[in-house]
């Protein structure tokens, strides 16, 4: 014969497992009822969910046709430019979003370029090589000077560049590639000469061409003419 605490046992699994699967049934049955509206969703859902917004008097582009020309800023994405150091209240005010104290909230530049906080700079810990300089200060452009008195020793209607000069004594030999043409104390007296040189100081050019010449700027690499 089976004991009462045996059957009392049984009855009760049997309890647990009956609401255990009641409650299954309806979990199920809530899902499926959740999911079936968003299946049944059409199209003209989707496409009324992506531009269903302020179009500020333009009409949205077509879901089938949106491309990247078709693409246009959204209403309030783009902001006019904050008005800064007009009053406390603005927001901007008193400091302007710099800050209270310190050098980066003064009024310039804060440090010049390749300064990085005192340690030794990287154009300083970099080797160096002769005849290329790095770092601030060796970056101008250096011409060899050409005077307009030197012109002088050439003929009338000449074409004039370095090696003309050179052959006839005028300059020296130079280490530098590009040549500058500058105002003298004494004026050129030679006409309608045609100089070739990579830079000129308007008195120069002004005084070649009150002559009846012309000067041809030449490029710093080629070494070609460069168009006016």
């Amino acid at each position: 014969e089976l004991s009462a605490s045996f059957v009392a046992s049984m009855l009760l699994r049997l309890a647990v497992a009956a609401a255990l699967f009641v409650s299954a049934e309806g979990l199920l049955g809530s899902v499926a009822r959740a999911t079936a509206p968003a299946a049944a969703c059409s199209r003209a859902d989707l496409a009324m969910r992506v531009f269903d917004w302020k179009t500020r008097g333009s009409e949205a582009p077509a879901l089938e046709g949106l491309d990247l020309g078709s693409l246009s800023k959204s209403p309030g994405s783009a902001h006019r430019a904050a008005r800064k150091g007009r009053g406390i209240s603005a927001g901007q005010g008193a400091t302007c979003g710099f800050g209270t104290r310190g050098q980066k909230s003064r009024s310039g530049h804060s440090t010049r370029p390749g300064f990085e906080g005192g340690q030794i700079p990287l154009y300083r810990r970099l080797p160096k090589f002769v005849g290329r300089p790095t770092g601030p200060g060796h970056t101008k452009t250096e011409y060899e000077i050409i005077k307009v008195s030197a012109l002088n020793q050439l003929d009338d209607g000449a074409e004039v560049d370095y090696a003309a000069l050179l052959a006839a004594r005028a300059v020296s030999k130079s280490k530098r590639k590009l040549n500058k043409v500058v105002g003298a104390a004494d004026k050129l007296t030679v006409k309608n000469l045609k100089v070739r040189a990579h830079a000129f100081t308007s008195s120069a050019r002004a005084e070649i061409e009150a002559l009846g010449g012309s000067c041809i700027e030449l490029s710093p690499t080629t070494g070609e003419p460069v168009a006016a």
